[in-house]
């Protein structure tokens, strides 16, 4: 698996697109820092009892399905399917050919799909989906949910393996 440089955005360069994007690429550099170097058996352990669902790899599906929605299918309008369809959210349970390797390439591919999804569009642009949101909203909101994951990801990591760092 290639290494995806974490780069911390810079304070005064770019504008609100650039930054918030720049800030989504350093936490999905993030979110694969935390899982590389596990093993299928410690990336699909749940060891959190009150979140007995929750494994690294399964948060990657999950923000994989995150990207697709709200990135890819209500930012940009692609008539791709969800990754999530139906209640509860199918995209944290993993299936036997969920390996480290093949769960990271689809998180990565869903970036490229992300950043064709968002190619022109402005923060004060309505989604083209549904139009209920601003592509601010709806970029913030992926900012914040894949934050929140990373923290997951951050004790999953500690008690798989005991490794701790940024």
């Amino acid at each position: 698996m290639a290494e995806v440089e974490r780069v911390w955005p810079d304070p005064l360069d770019g504008d609100e697109m650039t930054v918030q994007t720049r800030f989504l690429d350093f936490l999905r550099a993030t979110a694969l820092q935390k899982i590389t170097g596990l093993t299928r058996e410690q990336a699909a352990a749940a060891p959190l009892p009150s979140s007995p669902r929750t494994s690294a790899l399964g948060v990657l599906k999950h923000l994989t399905a995150v990207e697709r929605w709200w990135l890819v299918i209500e930012a940009g309008g692609s008539d791709e399917p969800s990754l999530w369809p139906g209640s509860p959210d199918p995209s944290w349970e993993l299936t036997p050919e969920d390996d480290v390797a093949p769960v990271v390439a689809a998180y990565r591919a869903e970036w490229e799909r992300a950043a064709a999804a968002l190619a022109g569009l402005a923060p004060d642009d309505r989604t083209r989906r549904s139009g209920e949101f601003t592509v601010r909203w709806v970029l913030a909101h992926v900012v914040q949910e894949t934050a929140r994951h990373v923290g997951h990801l951050d004790a999953l990591r500690e008690l798989a393996d005991g490794s701790v760092g940024e």
